[in-house]
């Protein structure tokens, strides 16, 4: 057992000491404080100018501008709506110039015409706002040359009570989907790219070891079976560590930035009000999903010599997390079809569909158990062929980029 905890610790140290695992790290944590202060890093760039707020108005009725001012208002919008005097020339130079954002320009021949001119047709915030501002004038406008009150106005513009019923025990309400479907959404997308990224690193360390000819050496001392689960422990444990860095410098990230668009994302993707199991589950098919695919990592890996080719011996297994993710990211909107709940019970595909299932659904607890359960079956099966062909698989040498090499490499564990 000593032996086991001395590779185990060689290979999570010297991943995790590695310039690019902790550049990478570095990175992503930065990048999460980035985004989380984005909508802050913009107002320090764009200064505290309030003349950015203000919109020019060519409004030859001069009635247009008060009732548009109104109707930014009720839309939450700081955009202050300011009648002009100078001509479109004059507007335009100013834009050239950088002393006036945007104007516009109101007509009233029979319907209205609005047209809003800036620098940039990119600009998204508030030409938009004053583009839905526009369309209520144009309401307001059309209700009172028709005669209407205000209170016919609202009757007119009034939602409808539109109310959606699931008569299926698992589904949930409305409400409770859209808050769930973007933390599954986000868990799946850490899950897919944890179980691609770190079985590929063990595939790597396993075919470098042997073209550098130190797995000679190291299972010369400890049994390759041995030496296979240390491996992966190790590397699953250097995996998990970086998970909760990203995890836990995310959710600060967005609780320390304190702006509307990390406390409405809180709200969206359900981090407010989310349920503990839900982690759990998250937790529990990460491992899953990742001992499943690094078993097969390891096991492809040791048939090859060169890491040149570990991409090409892996590409049968990426195929399998592709089309799981496939099936999962396709699963959101739909979470009760049918080839989602026959993948959830397929070892392969369930890491990423029953989790998705789990998050999305109030399903019977005997469904989960069941998957995990199969592919604990699964992982065991595969570990015990794994360690077979790894046995022999680390002995071979030459040129091996098929698969038929694990017949030989079964053969040759047999022989030692």
């Amino acid at each position: 057992m000593h032996s086991f905890w001395i590779i185990f610790k060689q290979s999570f140290l010297t991943k995790a000491k590695t310039k690019s695992f902790i550049i990478t790290t570095l990175i992503v944590v930065a990048a999460f404080f980035l985004l989380a202060n984005l909508s802050n890093i913009i107002e320090v760039f764009q200064g505290s100018d309030e003349d950015g707020n203000v919109l020019h108005v060519v409004d030859e009725s001069g009635e247009l501008t008060p009732i548009l001012q109104a109707q930014l208002d009720q839309l939450g919008s700081d955009v202050q709506a300011m009648p002009t005097d100078l001509a479109e020339a004059e507007l335009r130079k100013s834009i050239s110039e950088g002393t006036v954002e945007a104007y516009l320009v109101l007509e009233q021949e029979g319907s209205l015409k609005a047209r809003y001119v800036s620098e940039s047709a990119n600009e998204l915030g508030s030409g938009n706002e004053v583009e839905q501002a526009v369309q209520s004038l144009q309401t307001a406008v059309a209700a009172e040359s028709l005669g209407l009150s205000e209170s016919e106005v609202g009757q007119l513009f009034a939602p409808v009570a539109f109310e959606r019923e699931a008569l299926s025990e698992s589904s949930k309400s409305q409400e409770e989907l859209s808050q769930a479907r973007g933390l599954v959404y986000i868990l799946i997308l850490l899950i897919y790219i944890a179980v691609i990224y770190y079985p590929n690193m063990i595939a790597m360390e396993v075919a470098n070891e042997k073209s550098s000819r130190v797995m000679e050496i190291l299972i010369s001392s400890v049994s390759p079976v041995k030496h296979m689960f240390a491996k992966i422990a190790g590397i699953g444990t250097l995996g998990i560590l970086q998970m909760l860095i990203f995890g836990l410098s995310g959710y600060l990230a967005m609780k320390t930035a304190g702006t509307v668009l990390t406390e409405g994302a809180f709200s969206v993707f359900g981090f407010s009000n989310v349920k503990i199991s839900t982690f759990l589950f998250a937790v529990l098919f990460f491992l899953l999903g990742y001992f499943l695919y690094a078993v097969l990592a390891a096991l492809l890996g040791s048939l090859v010599s060169r890491t040149e080719d570990v991409q090409q011996l892996m590409l049968p297994m990426m195929m399998l997390i592709v089309v799981a993710s496939l099936i999962a990211f396709s699963g959101i909107s739909v979470p009760e079809a049918s080839f989602v709940t026959v993948t959830s019970f397929i070892p392969f595909f369930a890491p990423l569909v029953m989790f998705l299932r789990v998050g999305m659904l109030d399903i019977p607890l005997w469904e989960p158990l069941l998957s995990i359960g199969i592919m604990l079956v699964t992982i065991g099966l595969l570990g015990w062929f794994g360690a077979r062909v790894y046995r022999g698989g680390v002995l071979m040498y030459g040129s091996s980029q098929s698969l038929k090499d694990i017949k030989k490499a079964i053969r040759l564990g047999n022989q030692k």
